[in-house]
Formats: structure tokens, C-alpha cells, sequence
């Protein structure tokens, strides 16, 4: 199982430009390797990132096999209203993390 760190504000100004960091650990295999034996490892990556705001959609991020392991996003958003932040990451082999913050927008 992957976990995530994600750095949000807790609180922000209406109208605020907010920054939003997150990362994720996964191995991230291409596909290309081959075991000592000379057999194929599988292709393992995250496919795609998305975080929605109060459910609509601010950043999307289409990932191919040669990021890095444990990826990591950094992306500015405008605080609206308070809510959730919601960050979806899905990848090859039915893999598929979900986790949520809160912000407080006064």
C-alpha cells in the first residue's frame, strides 16, 4: 500500500493563491528492467493524479513511465470557500489511492 504526504494550508484568505505539495511513494517500475534471470519485470507505474476542490477539478496530471519513483506534485490554487481537497492517484494493476484534506477559507 502507498502512502501519501500532503502539505496544505489549514486556513487562507478568500481569493488567496494557495501552494499544494504532495507526494507518493510507489516504485514506479517502466517495464524496461529484467530480473538477474533475464526475465521481465512488469510494468508498475501511476498512470494518473487528480485533486478535486469541493469537487471540481483543479489539477490533473497524466504520468508516464519515465517519472521517478515516488513522485511529487507541487501546483497553486485560488482558496474559494472552506472544504475538502480531495487527491485521487490511479496507476497499472487495479492500483488506485484516495486521500482528503480540509481547508478553512475566512
Amino acid at each position: 500500500m502507498a502512502s501519501a504526504l500532503i502539505n496544505v494550508p489549514p486556513s487562507a484568505r478568500r481569493g488567496e493563491i494557495i501552494q499544494i505539495k504532495t507526494l507518493i511513494s510507489h516504485v514506479m517500475e517502466t517495464g524496461y528492467r529484467r530480473t538477474s534471470l533475464g526475465a521481465v519485470i512488469p510494468r508498475d507505474i501511476l498512470r494518473l493524479f487528480v485533486c478535486s476542490y469541493n469537487g471540481e477539478e483543479v489539477f490533473r496530471a497524466e504520468i508516464h513511465p519515465a517519472i521517478a519513483a515516488n513522485p511529487y506534485f507541487a501546483f497553486n490554487t485560488i482558496a474559494t470557500e472552506s472544504g475538502t481537497l480531495v487527491f485521487t492517484w490511479t496507476g497499472d494493476n487495479g492500483f488506485s489511492a484516495t486521500e482528503s484534506v480540509a481547508i478553512r477559507v475566512e
